[in-house]
């Protein structure tokens, strides 16, 4: 029999709604470079810029005054914000060309964006889990806007100086850069609770959200089956935490105590070689 007291945990309800935040911070981005793309701004890294600047100064001034040595190596977030910023950068471009003259392109660019981001996901998680989550943001945020203004100034010089500057073209820059931020501060908290999965199964109600904007705010008709989607993708999530959960308290060899062990040693004395042990449901790998 099913015991659904496991699912309604604290972790599991401050990861179900922390993700769903994290995926409305997304749906916002999206609707602010959908606005820069209307006034005919193509600038996918300058955008992402201020959010690194906001994450370097933030974060790095907590690192000014804790002043504690680097826990992970510096040239690690040199890599990781190349794939950060190269992230962004597709997954803003290939907006345009998806709906654009260029849809194969833009599904190619979407697919590499994916990519990067899976590797950038899971390097935050393995840093958070063990280095310190106010370095990482710091040091990506540092690393992030060095790429960045390195690739603003080959690529989008151009771009920039030919924008007709208001409050307008500004403002939607400002707000993406602020989800960004909120995003890339409260990403850590829920890699370190629920893991890099828990993140990408959250992210995947962000087309959710946004039609509920459109129905909303722009009161736009949709079709029934988006909202039976969304449901199957909560049911999930709430599936998967559970599932977690249980994974966790229960391991694979948590039934073989030190007694049942021993009488296994004592039962074979030759086999105390080193070796790897498969086990049906773990990838574990241990000395025997």
């Amino acid at each position: 029999m099913v015991d659904f007291n496991k699912f309604w945990t604290k972790n599991t309800l401050i990861g179900l709604g922390l993700g769903q935040l994290l995926s409305l911070l997304v749906t916002s981005t999206g609707f602010t470079s959908s606005e820069l793309a209307k006034r005919g701004i193509n600038a996918p890294t300058s955008q992402s810029f201020l959010n690194y600047v906001f994450l370097a100064i933030v974060y790095g001034s907590i690192m000014l005054y804790r002043r504690k040595a680097l826990k992970a190596k510096w040239y690690y977030y040199i890599l990781l914000g190349m794939v950060d910023v190269e992230a962004n950068f597709l997954d803003v471009h290939s907006s345009d060309r998806a709906g654009g003259s260029n849809p194969r392109k833009g599904d190619l660019l979407v697919i590499a964006g994916a990519t990067l981001y899976a590797i950038s996901n899971v390097s935050e998680e393995f840093l958070v889990k063990n280095a310190d989550r106010v370095e990482l943001m710091a040091m990506l945020g540092l690393f992030g806007g060095i790429v960045s203004a390195i690739q603003i100034s080959i690529l989008e010089r151009n771009e920039l100086k030919s924008i007709h500057w208001s409050a307008a073209a500004a403002l939607p820059f400002v707000g993406f850069s602020v989800a960004m931020f909120m995003f890339y501060s409260l990403v850590p908290v829920l890699l370190k609770i629920n893991g890099s999965t828990m993140l990408n199964l959250s992210l995947l109600t962000s087309d959710m959200w946004a039609v509920v904007i459109r129905i909303f705010a722009y009161h736009e008709k949709v079709d029934w089956m988006y909202f039976v989607a969304f449901g199957a993708v909560a049911i999930g999530l709430v599936i998967y935490s559970g599932g977690e959960r249980d994974e966790d308290q229960h391991p694979p060899n948590a039934a073989e105590g030190p007694h049942t062990i021993k009488q296994d040693e004592e039962a074979n004395p030759g086999n105390h070689s080193k070796g790897t042990v498969a086990v049906a449901g773990s990838s574990r790998t241990w000395v025997a």
